[in-house]
């Protein structure tokens, strides 16, 4: 089948959802097309991240590797985070001819358009939903909610189109009031045969990279933002940690503003031993999970924790909503929000571990996403749902071919 996914903001190096869902659909069979704004009004905080050079030859590599075609859209403007995409978004859809068409985010400003158009477009559509509480901060988020209650919330409904929750949580029903019986929960999940333990490339990997076998490895690899707890990770790694092998891998870029400035600042002043390291593209990063011994997340929740378990690695995660199942059965430790003593408790006690003790936690890290979040299994799973999707809407429009 023909698959279209539009998604506000997509880049072809990042290890996001779609970057693998593509890419699985296609080896499925699937022809697999990508709609995104274009990077010259993408917003500082979004594109610094992996960088907006010579996208357009990054995208041509991503089709060589993948087979699946990304086409950029030129948007007006960025609006809390949402691209408002020229009115040629309708004609580009319909000039793919595409089976289905998947809207990754509820609420962005392209669905909402796309929803309130639903009648006349004459696609069936799959929608996701990446909300949490926590991530929800707008200040007129509940004008919004009423907004969406109102005018998009009976278009979803009454025409049956599919919503897929990505995270287990009940935001959808709460704020949009769409039943959860009427949506699926499809998790995150990653490529288990790439993000896997591998002792003897660990030690290549550390012999090469300057690490000894005798080292514990902590990594973080992720944005240095607030939103992610970047100044919060810095200050927490300035007092030095009562151990002498512990070293500490910090991946990815840090914004070029006052805050990240402060982030640098305090890195820079840390008693401990902090390796840097660029951000990375999404298939160079399992190097660095698997010369790691944990890793750890100072805010929120990451899709990287997905990769960090699957090679082995106990988490230490901030706790809420999400992160309590996420470390549940001896694979990782919480530590209160905010809470630096906490967050440092945590990794001093996996330093003290025996190995037989650290051991029980990779195991049980690693066959929880071989049993759970094998991407594989999910990408068919999300193919199911556009199908299906399909098979209905063709049953309900005579005339769609």
């Amino acid at each position: 089948m023909r698959f279209v996914h539009l998604e506000d903001f997509f880049h072809p190096d990042a290890g996001y959802q779609l970057n693998l869902l593509a890419r699985l659909q296609v080896k499925d069979g699937h022809e697999v097309f990508i709609i995104a704004s274009e990077m010259s009004n993408v917003p500082d905080y979004l594109k610094s991240f992996f960088g907006d050079h010579d996208i357009d030859h990054k995208d041509e590599i991503y089709f060589k590797n993948t087979g699946v075609r990304v086409i950029r859209c030129p948007s007006f403007f960025w609006l809390s985070g949402r691209a408002f995409l020229k009115k040629n978004i309708y004609t580009l859809i319909e000039s793919i001819k595409t089976d289905v068409l998947f809207l990754h985010g509820e609420s962005t400003l392209t669905s909402i358009r796309l929803l309130l158009k639903y009648n006349k477009i004459n696609l069936p559509y799959v929608i996701d939903s990446h909300m949490l509480e926590m991530a929800s901060k707008n200040k007129f988020k509940q004008l919004f909610r009423i907004f969406y209650r109102v005018f998009i919330t009976p278009i979803i409904l009454k025409n049956n189109i599919p919503l897929i929750r990505v995270v287990d949580s009940d935001f959808v029903e709460k704020h949009f009031k769409i039943p959860i019986n009427k949506t699926t929960l499809l998790s995150f999940g990653t490529d288990t045969n790439f993000f896997k333990p591998n002792k003897s490339l660990k030690e290549s990997f550390r012999e090469q990279m300057g690490f000894s076998n005798k080292d514990f490895i902590v990594l973080y690899a992720g944005k240095l933002n607030e939103d992610k707890g970047g100044l919060f990770l810095a200050n927490a790694l300035k007092s030095k940690f009562n151990s002498n092998n512990i070293k500490f891998i910090i991946v990815g870029n840090i914004i070029k503003d006052s805050y990240g400035k402060e982030v640098e600042e305090s890195f820079s002043n840390s008693e401990n031993k902090i390796f840097r390291y660029p951000t990375q593209t999404y298939s160079e990063l399992a190097r660095f999970y698997q010369i790691s011994d944990i890793a750890i997340y100072p805010k929120q929740c990451s899709m990287s924790y997905f990769e960090a378990q699957s090679c082995g690695l106990p988490v230490v995660l901030e706790k809420n909503e999400i992160n309590i199942e996420r470390v549940s059965n001896q694979k990782g430790m919480l530590f209160k929000s905010g809470s630096i003593s906490q967050f440092r408790d945590a990794i001093t006690e996996f330093t003290n571990m025996s190995e037989s003790d650290i051991m029980i936690y990779k195991k049980n890290s690693r066959e929880n996403i071989l049993e759970n979040f094998n991407y594989a299994n999910v990408a068919k799973s999300f193919s199911d749902v556009m199908i299906k999707a399909f098979n209905n809407f063709k049953k309900q429009h005579r005339n769609f071919n």
